[in-house]
């Protein structure tokens, strides 16, 4: 019974009892086949200055991944996560170098950036996608470098560092707010709230202030969250731009625009790139 015991601790990585010898680990892509998978160090748009003193990112301007192989492809196609919403998230977590890390408390900018570097190192920096133009609204196909596209690092510093929390006043009603710039889990409220509304037959025709409701922490210290979404709901259109504004201008990530040259109109647009599981599958016809 010890002896099988032993043998499958050996095979599958456990730990052995207290008392037995260490069982040693072999490399084996190492050292049987010579392949060693890459490992990259991504900037964090954040600088990890959002995230709390025992978070494995606080204070930390990169964060290791290790390239993509077929057993993240898996995940890619796991209808069951797909379904779930979680796709992302998971293959984020399968690459991270810290295990440590919750992939859904990070900022969704951070959450682009290791994106975007975990399509180059697994596919290439080049992306072959549909767009539609905005001058005539033709639909083309166009190849973009994901390694042109630019880091927008957070430049504003939070109330307290290590908090994800800023202020910004409102120009009218003079009012100062309090908000952080959405998470992946609050990205998977959004999109599960949205569904839900799906199905029951209601358009989502409140984008704006569903959003806001997840970024918008007090106003005036106010922190109530039914009073907030009053508020929302009825505060003047300027200043809900104006904050708007605020908060795109500021927020930390990757800028998905690129330019794109229009075959069928012949104008020279700038495109926002999607971003989705999708993201991570290179055009079949290559």
């Amino acid at each position: 019974m010890s002896d099988d015991r032993e043998q499958r601790n050996e095979v599958f990585g456990a730990p052995p009892n207290p008392g037995h010898p260490s069982i040693p680990t072999r490399d084996v892509m190492k050292e049987d086949f010579g392949i060693e998978i890459p490992v990259e160090n991504v900037p964090l748009p954040s600088r990890g200055v959002v995230y709390t003193a025992d978070d494995p990112l606080h204070g930390h301007e990169t964060v290791q991944i290790r390239a993509m192989t077929a057993r993240d492809e898996d995940i890619l196609t796991s209808r069951a996560l797909i379904k779930k919403g979680t796709v992302i998230s998971h293959l984020l977590k399968s690459c991270l170098i810290n295990k440590n890390i919750d992939v859904e408390s990070m900022l969704s900018g951070d959450r682009n950036a290791l994106m975007v570097a975990l399509r180059v190192t697994g596919y290439g920096a080049e992306y072959n996608v549909e767009v539609d133009c905005p001058a005539c609204g033709e639909r083309s196909k166009q190849n973009f470098d994901l390694t042109q596209l630019e880091i927008n690092r957070l430049k504003i510093d939070p109330t307290i560092i290590g908090t994800n929390v800023f202020e910004f006043d409102l120009p009218l009603t003079k009012k100062r707010i309090k908000f952080k710039f959405l998470t992946g889990v609050d990205e998977q409220e959004i999109m599960i709230t949205a569904e839900r509304k799906k199905k029951q037959g209601i358009t989502n025709e409140n984008v704006v202030t569903a959003r806001l409701q997840h970024a918008i922490v007090s106003i005036d210290n106010i922190s109530d969250k039914n009073k907030i979404s009053l508020f929302i709901r009825n505060m003047p259109a300027m200043d809900s731009l104006e904050l708007r504004r605020f908060i795109d201008k500021h927020e930390p990530g990757i800028d998905m625009k690129c330019w794109m040259d229009c075959v069928s109109c012949y104008e020279h647009s700038e495109v926002r790139l999607p971003l989705g599981a999708t993201f991570f599958w290179p055009d079949a016809d290559e």
